[in-house]
């Protein structure tokens, strides 16, 4: 038999026995059919193999949805069922909404019997039997007749199957067929009492049956909790959705380079450039950014034809370095970059050793103070529409008849019909968008001064013997035109001329007030006081002392800006010139 190459980008299912499930959470007997759904009652309740899968074919490049979704479940469902329609997950997330429907819910059962879909505290979904199902030849035969693809065109590789999880509940009294993103959007639409009364199933259960395990069509690889609930929003922009493909051969992303690298626990801001057509106010363009299972939306994206518009978001990064997959949807039309790689690195830990009084280093040679990447200033702007009124009459020339009647001398009656033109035309505005262009400007300024730590007793304001400590202050501020798209400097590390400007280095304490930030030496453990101070090596040579900062993570629309500083002291001595031997008496 002919093998299929249709391998799920992925179907990740939840395992039974890694699930607390219904029973044990305590929020009702789902195994007898009648029980209880977390807080619920008799009228709203799921029983255990009731659920299927809703198939979708799409354009494996334009994400475009080619047929009508199929329903296939096992089970025969009510006459009288309450449904939304054949919508699939792409549809609702381009914008469309629930239309519930009252009966006339149409779906198939297969030739060959679907594995168990959703998991419950008795019975356990397989996903070895799942992608198994899916990839098998003459299921994936039946699937092109049930959607009216010829088969070789379906897996030709120009197309994607689309997979979501469907369960049939009660609830409130009523039957319903939802998958887990209609369940989602539904709940919204009962302000969560869909959730109170289900959220075991709908936001449990459903949603968890079938994730992404590797992003694919903007949509993330899911990885939150797998045995919790979860919110209507991460089940609308990440869940419920598996996907099978067709290639010859698939390889295991390789990740070797990153659109960004930033830094831990940091205000960061990401950009796209969104181009293609023209988006106004008459067709608008949303950008969507699906970032740590949190979906930021951009609304009323505007650019003229031949021209593009940046769109950012602004987010925190985790306290832990990771790598972050960020995918970006564009609804509307446009195209923009559809993932984004975010290495997301900890600069703290490379702390300087604790110096000691027999350091020596008798090869030292100075070498030139290094410059990193410096952007001072950035500039970017937001196209704002305006339509011009062009007013032009429409001509609608139509025949205005009449009729004259009259009586001649004989008493005959005559009847004579004519006619002349009349333009009941109108006026209307014939006119189009027009684009200003707003630009937005940033800078950034900064000063970094070096000073003897205070408590070096024969040191001057500008000179101090070696071994003893320096301290360290920076000042940056940021101007610009559009605030809230701009964030402080967040992060300074200063790099020391003894270890040749590499190796080890001090991440600054920072305090950021508003656009301005300072930062400064972090207490220093090895200080016998705990000051916050950098000891000069007891042999660094007579000569200028220069350490060097790179201030950085300001962020703007248009990227990082940062600057390099350095500052010197005067090294004149050391500091066992201030010790002396002396006699006891």
């Amino acid at each position: 038999m002919r093998k299929i190459l249709a391998l799920f980008l992925s179907l990740a299912l939840l395992l039974g026995t890694a699930m607390p499930a219904f029973a044990a959470t305590g929020e009702g007997n789902i195994d007898g059919g009648g029980g209880n759904m977390g807080s619920g009652n008799s009228s709203s309740y799921w029983n255990p193999g009731m659920d299927g899968v809703r198939v979708t074919v799409i354009n494996a490049e334009s994400h475009a949805v080619v047929t009508t979704p199929v329903d296939l479940t096992n089970k025969t469902p009510s006459t009288g069922i309450i449904h939304f329609g054949k919508v699939c997950k792409l549809t609702y997330n381009g914008g469309a909404s629930l239309s519930p429907v009252v009966g006339g819910y149409s779906y198939r059962n297969p030739s060959q019997s679907l594995p168990r879909i959703i998991s419950s505290g008795s019975s356990s979904a397989s996903i070895e039997a799942i992608r198994s199902y899916f990839t098998d030849e003459q299921v994936i035969r039946s699937l092109a007749g049930y959607v009216g693809m010829d088969f070789d065109t379906l897996v030709n590789g120009d197309y994607k199957i689309i997979i979501e999880p469907i369960a049939y509940l009660n609830y409130d009294g009523q039957q319903f067929a939802m998958t887990a993103t209609e369940a989602a959007l539904y709940d919204q639409v009962v302000s969560g009492d869909l959730r109170y009364w289900m959220g075991s199933l709908t936001h449990q259960n459903l949603p968890l049956a079938i994730f992404l395990e590797e992003a694919d069509l903007g949509y993330p690889a899911w990885s939150g909790s797998t045995t919790s609930k979860v919110s209507n929003e991460q089940i609308i922009s990440s869940l419920g959705i598996g996907i099978v493909r067709f290639n010859d051969e698939v390889e295991e992303p390789e990740v070797d380079e990153f659109d960004y690298e930033y830094r831990v626990d940091t205000d960061v801001i990401t950009s796209v450039e969104v181009s293609g057509g023209q988006s106004d106010p008459d067709n608008p363009v949303t950008v969507q950014f699906v970032i740590e299972g949190s979906t930021y939306t951009v609304s009323n994206v505007y650019y003229p034809d031949g021209d593009s518009q940046l769109i950012w978001v602004k987010w925190h990064t985790p306290d832990e370095p990771c790598v972050c997959t960020i995918q970006v949807r564009v609804l509307g039309g446009g195209t923009a970059q559809s993932t984004i790689t975010a290495n997301i690195v900890d600069l703290d830990g490379n702390d300087p050793p604790n110096p000691v009084a027999d350091d020596r280093n008798d090869t030292f040679t100075l070498v030139d103070i290094p410059e990193k990447e410096e952007v001072s200033s950035a500039s970017w702007g937001i196209w704002s529409p305006w339509w011009q009124e062009n007013w032009v009459w429409v001509e609608n020339w139509e025949k205005c008849w009449h009729t004259d009647r009259w009586t001649d001398s004989e008493g005959k009656s005559h009847t004579d019909r004519w006619y002349h033109w009349v333009d009941n035309g109108w006026w209307e505005d014939q006119g189009w968008w027009e684009f200003d262009y707003n630009a937005y400007t940033a800078s950034l300024t900064a000063t970094m001064v070096i000073t003897p730590d205070s408590l070096s007793p024969t040191a001057s304001s500008s000179a101090l013997k070696s071994g003893y400590g320096i301290q360290q202050s920076v000042t940056a501020s940021v101007s610009t035109t559009q605030s809230s798209a701009v964030t402080a400097a967040q992060n300074a590390v200063t790099y020391f001329p003894e270890f040749n400007y590499e190796g080890f280095w001090r991440l600054l304490d920072r305090s950021i007030s508003g656009k301005r930030s300072t930062f400064t030496f972090k207490d220093n453990p090895y200080s016998t006081y705990n000051r916050p101070t950098h000891f000069t090596p007891i042999w660094y040579p007579d000569g200028s002392y220069t350490p060097y900062t790179w201030l950085l993570d300001c962020w703007t629309p248009a990227g990082m800006l940062s600057l390099n500083l350095t500052d010197s002291l005067r090294i004149s001595g050391d500091l066992w010139e201030d010790w002396h031997i002396a006699p006891t008496t």
